[in-house]
């Protein structure tokens, strides 16, 4: 396992990131303690949650996760453990959003389904527009204070919230954000104009998530090819769209004798600021598969390859698209 500290914090956190959304809706509970137990083996330190995950079930996959931790109190100190506050947990009109009454509202209650004292990472799910930084980050300091957050970091930000939420935590003497969690692949390279730039600005380690595009980079080519199975309309759509660059990712992939969806993460780890990507193993095969991304080297020729199919942005803002 590699290992990397957490944006400019002085956490050491594993380059692959376990996603925990599919326990529960996905994984048997059974199945999701399994996962969990062999990704210590496997050195994977960083486990990610939120307290929306569960479907229809809010909390239900933190609570899975607290139970592993009841099973095996050793586990918990060599796990760094993220989870999420901002979405709604019920029709309540205070049951959401990042008012200070709701973050320590729903600390509580992610720190009791989890069984624990602490959260090492706690991310605001996304931006809300209605609430001033200020109010934020006070209640934040309150629980850095009381012990119940270590960290705090940020999901589905812009490059200028990056920069208004750490401007005014510098000006009240707080840490502010550490990381931010981006939807990020081949695909989806839209952070490379200001998200990546900000967040290396400022100090924060970029966690990619959907880095295998909700399963397009996943080889859905070869698997269509084998099994003969038709895919839903939504994914046949993509396919068709991105088929001539995926054709030219899934044959790179066999050349290089691995699986498409480990190409996908091993360019997701090469990329500048990048932590590591989440991913979200419905089995410990699947698991195992995604670890072995860290082992893959890319040529500067695999590179460029893959630039020319999966073109991003141009580089950061201005000069992506302006002098």
């Amino acid at each position: 396992m590699e290992y990397t500290q957490l944006g400019r914090a002085g956490v050491k956190v594993s380059r692959i990131v376990l996603g925990t959304m599919n326990f529960g809706p996905e994984t048997e509970e059974s199945d999701a303690h399994r996962i969990m137990d062999r990704a210590l083996e496997l050195g994977v330190n960083f486990f990610d949650t939120a307290n929306v995950y569960g479907r229809d079930r809010k909390g239900w996959t933190e609570g899975i996760i607290g139970r592993w931790f009841a099973a095996r109190p050793e586990a918990r100190d060599q796990v760094v453990l993220a989870t999420k506050v901002y979405g709604a947990m019920s029709d309540a009109v205070n049951d959401r959003g990042l008012s200070a009454y709701s973050i320590r509202a729903q600390v509580e209650a992610s720190l009791k389904r989890l069984q624990t004292d602490r959260i090492d990472l706690y991310q605001f799910h996304h931006v809300d527009r209605s609430v001033r930084w200020e109010e934020i980050w006070e209640a934040i300091e309150v629980l850095v204070a009381q012990g119940k957050v270590v960290y705090s970091g940020s999901s589905n930000f812009a490059g200028w919230m990056i920069a208004q939420a750490n401007e005014q935590a510098a000006k009240r003497g707080s840490f502010g954000l550490v990381s931010e969690q981006s939807i990020y692949s081949l695909v989806n390279r839209h952070i490379e104009l200001e998200v990546i730039p900000a967040a290396q600005h400022y100090g924060l380690g970029v966690i990619p998530w959907s880095p295998l595009a909700g399963g397009l980079l996943g080889g859905v080519l070869a698997k269509a090819a084998q099994t003969g199975r038709r895919a839903s309309a939504q994914m046949a759509a993509r396919i068709e769209e991105h088929r001539p660059a995926l054709e030219a990712y899934e044959a790179l992939a066999a050349d290089k004798g691995i699986a498409p969806a480990v190409l996908g993460l091993a360019w997701v780890l090469r990329q500048p600021g990048v932590t590591g990507p989440i991913i979200g193993p419905r089995t410990v095969e699947q698991l195992e598969d995604a670890v072995a991304a860290l082992d893959v080297e890319l040529t500067d020729e695999d590179l460029k390859t893959l630039d020319e199919r999966f073109p991003g942005p141009g580089g950061a803002a201005p000069e992506a698209y302006a002098w």
